[in-house]
């Protein structure tokens, strides 16, 4: 037994007195501008034009009256289309009805099952002293200055500026690589390693020469494979000096004048974080219970479709770390496969929210659409009403608007979720308990 899809099959006919219409309308409209050998634009016989221009005539009957009929077969059966239908075994001929067959898919059938009351465990959202030490300590890190060394050879944790030429071993005439102004990390969890090992004891105005043998998967596609003999000559030595944790400290990495007051910030912005995060985690929780129970054919239209969506987030996340996505040791097709388990979640995830939303008529509003293009807008350094008419051009308001009502669907469903706190039994639990402690994330 076959099993279930969302694959659809309609055979299309257009009655012959429908065809002769359009064909006639068709016709008269070319027979306006057509230009003939002979005669004045728009003088030439119909009949002459029909025959001159036959294909184009034939062609634009066929596009203005398959989709139009298509339509109303969809519309008559009270189908609710999930992809563009594909027309094949085209039959046209002379005083005959339009036939086509007419391959598309449909949204399945969804059962609503139970969605109110859906129980989950919420961990709590506390912040310890050692988490706030540690926040504190990284910006002590990035507060830190340099110092140059004069008295000293570099040891690990100095950091060397060099000066260098690498040449390729393996083939002489490639182009050499120069570097004037490198800052190499003694001992640094990212230096590649024999650049620390020749490194490490050296003195400014000294040239060291040594080989780096780049293995073939190494991570700059570029090196990858490649023997260099490097040639560097040490320009001067630097250490990392860190600032006291103390007030002044607080005064240089924000606007607080202590440190008490910069500690109390960074606890309140890591119990804000925790709290998104521990909001997030409970929404995937319920998420999963929410369509943990279903089973029913998913369009491939759509999953192709988040797929291609993920692929191009994917894209640019290494576009934006300064990867070149066509240069990147990747293996694109077994990359899109593996893409295909998470595309299809999110296609389920996505089809029973539209179905809640339906059940519970929700609805979006056009100041919610505004607000989110506003907040779009901001992030993307355009103007909302710029981002509105590129959306609007390409066919995206539709998507964020659908994307504005699952959230909705989703935070209905939290709303009515029994939450409980494992480790905070004493305070109370219920439906309804989740909006008391949500975050403004």
């Amino acid at each position: 037994m076959e099993p279930p899809t969302c694959k659809k099959e309609l055979v299309i006919e257009v009655p012959p007195d429908v065809v002769a219409r359009e064909r006639e309308q068709i016709a008269a409209q070319y027979a306006r501008v057509a230009r003939i050998p002979g005669f004045r634009p728009g003088r030439a016989p119909r009949s002459l034009v029909a025959r001159r221009f036959q294909e184009e005539i034939r062609s634009e009957v066929v596009q203005n009256l398959l989709p139009k009929y298509f339509a109303d077969s969809i519309r008559d059966q009270n189908l609710a289309v999930a992809s563009e239908p594909e027309f094949q075994d085209l039959q046209f001929e002379e005083g005959q009805p339009i036939r086509a067959k007419a391959s598309f898919e449909v949204y399945p059938e969804i059962e609503l099952k139970e969605y109110k009351g859906l129980e989950v465990d919420e961990e709590p959202a506390a912040v310890t002293d050692r988490e706030v030490d540690e926040t504190l300590e990284r910006l002590r890190q990035r507060a830190a200055t340099f110092e140059v060394i004069e008295d000293r050879a570099a040891a690990d944790g100095d950091f060397v500026l060099v000066g260098y030429t690498g040449r390729d071993l393996k083939d002489p005439d490639a182009e050499p690589m120069e570097v004037t102004d490198g800052l190499i990390e003694i001992g640094g969890p990212d230096e590649i390693r024999e650049f620390t090992e020749n490194l490490r004891g050296s003195r400014a105005g000294e040239v060291r020469e040594f080989e780096v043998n780049y293995a073939d998967d190494f991570h700059e596609k570029e090196l990858a494979g490649r023997r260099i003999g490097y040639r560097v000559e040490v320009q001067g030595l630097k250490k990392r000096v860190l600032p006291a944790l103390d007030d002044e400290l607080a005064k240089t990495v924000s606007d607080f004048s202590s440190l008490a007051e910069l500690r109390q910030q960074v606890r309140q912005d890591l119990e804000q974080k925790k709290r998104c995060q521990v909001e997030d985690a409970v929404r995937r929780q319920l998420l999963d219970k929410l369509v943990g129970g279903y089973d029913f054919p998913l369009p491939e239209t759509l999953v192709e479709s988040q797929s291609r969506r993920q692929l191009r987030s994917m894209i640019r996340a290494m576009a934006a770390q300064g990867v070149d996505p066509e240069k990147a040791p990747v293996d694109w097709s077994k990359l899109r496969d593996g893409m295909r388990p998470g595309a299809e979640d999110e296609v389920r995830r996505a089809l029973v929210l539209d179905r809640i939303a339906v059940a519970e008529a929700i609805e979006v509003s056009e100041a919610e659409i505004d607000d989110a293009l506003r907040e779009m807008a901001a992030a993307a350094g355009e103007t909302p009403a710029g981002l509105k008419t590129r959306l609007t051009r390409e066919n995206g308001l539709d998507t964020l608007k659908s994307g504005i009502r699952r959230k909705k669907a989703l935070d209905f469903i939290h709303h009515h979720a029994k939450i409980n706190h494992p480790t905070t039994s004493s305070e109370p639990e219920g439906e309804g308990l989740s909006e008391a402690v949500k975050p403004s994330c």
